[in-house]
């Protein structure tokens, strides 16, 4: 009896290549299927290739005149649709110890993405601040607005920084629905559902749902609704 009779390399070679193109067709086709939805498309340039927010490890952030000092990681822009699996991964880096400080300055942007970040720095055990950071590490007067407010919410305690705005209003959705009133209260509930587990008053709801623009609280308002639990009075 002869030897066993074995096809070709030439044609295993061809099937080999022609299941490789298969397959990366297949991965390809899913792939934009999934980034064609807008949502999705935002999502993946806010995670790799345009983060909307900036961070900065700061060694030893100066909160008031007492001299000492707290490591911190600075976090300022837009909060976007993938914010926080960015702000997780920064906080890995900058390697925060509890009682550390997340310093923030935002005009807000994603509600739910916001409340993620908050939850984060509340399971960490950082506490939270509004402003900026001279080359010292002596902190500067900054805002923090709409859907910051509820990352800030996350920090336990909650410093109130002289010079430094909280800024609150009306939530809305931007996309489509059947029943624009029902989404209203839905993101409400959320919001305040939120917010007392935060430990912040009620009366924060309140606030934003007196005015879709920005209403700037003042330190003693946002003392009175446990917003801010440490105010700070000197720089």
């Amino acid at each position: 009896m002869g030897p066993p009779v074995r096809a070709p390399r030439a044609r295993w070679h061809f099937w080999s290549v022609a299941i490789f193109i298969l397959l990366l067709s297949s991965v390809g086709i899913r792939a934009w299927r999934d980034l064609s939805q807008p949502d999705a498309w935002h999502y993946w340039k806010d995670q790799y290739v345009s983060p909307s927010l900036t961070s900065q490890v700061i060694d030893t952030l100066h909160l008031d005149g007492s001299g000492r000092g707290r490591r911190a990681l600075f976090v300022s822009g837009t909060i976007g649709p993938a914010a926080a699996s960015w702000f997780r991964a920064r906080l890995d880096e900058a390697n925060l110890a509890a009682g550390d400080v997340v310093l923030l300055a935002s005009p807000g942007g994603d509600l739910a993405q916001a409340m993620i970040m908050g939850e984060i720095i509340r399971a960490r055990s950082l506490a939270t601040a509004v402003g900026g950071s001279d080359a010292s590490g002596r902190i500067k007067p900054a805002y923090c607005a709409s859907a910051c407010v509820l990352a800030y919410a996350g920090g336990k305690p909650r410093f109130g920084v002289l010079g430094s705005a909280l800024g609150v209003h009306r939530f809305v959705t931007t996309r489509p629905v059947n029943d624009p009133v029902a989404e209203a209260q839905r993101i409400s509930g959320a919001v305040l559902g939120y917010m007392t587990k935060m430990g912040v008053s009620s009366s924060i709801v309140e606030a934003m749902s007196e005015t879709r623009e920005i209403r700037w609280l003042s330190p003693k308002q946002a003392l009175a609704m446990n917003l801010v639990t440490e105010p700070v009075e000197k720089l």
